[in-house]
């Protein structure tokens, strides 16, 4: 390989720098939205948790939101697998909901501060990510 061409590829990749990293970020986020999803599947179909914990014994709002994190996740994870556009969206709605629940809602999942401060650092590094990215493509 001639030195011209390595070098132009060098600076092709140092000039994605970001781009690359957010991709990775988002594959992150979505090894994490599949553990969320199947934990959630988990409760419904009563892998875990014992007979006091069990699905059909929770209140109708425990049992409204674990369906719909089990479906949503799922649904995320494979958006941000694929780096899509879709896929961020649906896991921005993940973020903000479970933030929403948790601190609107606390008689649902028990309103962890813990939670919502996971969630805001989440959004917070895909935001600046997305942002570092986009600077890399001017328009």
């Amino acid at each position: 390989m001639p030195v011209v061409e390595r070098a132009e590829r060098i600076d092709a990749d140092d000039a994605n720098v970001w781009t690359r990293r957010l991709v990775l970020f988002l594959r992150v986020m979505a090894v994490l939205s599949i553990v969320k999803g199947l934990y959630h599947w988990a409760q419904v179909t009563g892998f875990i948790g014992g007979e006091d914990e069990a699905f059909e014994n929770q209140a109708m709002a425990w049992q409204a939101a674990t369906v719909y994190f089990a479906v949503i996740e799922l649904v995320a994870a494979v958006g941000l697998w694929l780096a899509t556009p879709w896929g961020a969206v649906v896991w921005l709605t993940t973020v903000v909901s479970m933030a929403v629940i948790e601190l609107m809602f606390p008689g649902i999942y028990g309103g962890s501060l813990l939670v919502v401060a996971g969630e805001a650092a989440m959004l917070a590094a895909y935001l600046a990510l997305a942002w570092m990215a986009a600077r890399e493509r001017p328009p």
